[in-house]
C-alpha cells in the first residue's frame, strides 16, 4: 500500500505561481512513476505532468513550458513528488491529483496499481 499526503494549492492571480507537494509513503520501492493529474468542473480527469524518472518526464501539451515536475526519494522510505506552476491561466483552475503507479511481480504475474491524493484545489482568477 502507498500512502499520498497532498500540499498547496490555493488562490492566485493569472500569471501567478503555486507549488503543489505530494508525499508518499508505504511501499513505495516499486513506483514505476509520479504523476499529477487534474479535474476541471464539468470536465473529465486528465494527465497534467508524469515523471518516470529524473530524466524522463511528460508533459500535456497545454502546460508545456509553464510547469516542471520533479521527484524526490528521501532514504527509500518517502518520495515526494512536487509540480511547479507558473505563469498560471484561468484555465488552469481544477482539483489536482497526485498519482503513484506501482509495478510489480507477484510469482510469475506483473502487478500494476494505481494510488490518488486527496486532491487540492487550484483557483486561477482573472
Amino acid at each position: 500500500q502507498v500512502q499520498l499526503v497532498e500540499s498547496g494549492g490555493g488562490l492566485v492571480q493569472a500569471g501567478g505561481s503555486l507549488r503543489l507537494s505530494c508525499e508518499a509513503s508505504g511501499t513505495i520501492f516499486s513506483i514505476t512513476s509520479m504523476n499529477w493529474y487534474r479535474q476541471a468542473p464539468g470536465k473529465q480527469r486528465e494527465l497534467v505532468a508524469k515523471s518516470y524518472s529524473s530524466r524522463s518526464r511528460v508533459y500535456a501539451d497545454s502546460v508545456k513550458g509553464r510547469f516542471t515536475i520533479s521527484t524526490i526519494s528521501r532514504d527509500n522510505a518517502k518520495n515526494t513528488v512536487s509540480l511547479q506552476m507558473n505563469s498560471l491561466k484561468p484555465e488552469d483552475t481544477a482539483v489536482y491529483y497526485c498519482n503513484v503507479h506501482r509495478s510489480y511481480l507477484e510469482g510469475s504475474r506483473v502487478r500494476n496499481e494505481d494510488y490518488w491524493g486527496q486532491g487540492t484545489q487550484v483557483v486561477v482568477s482573472s
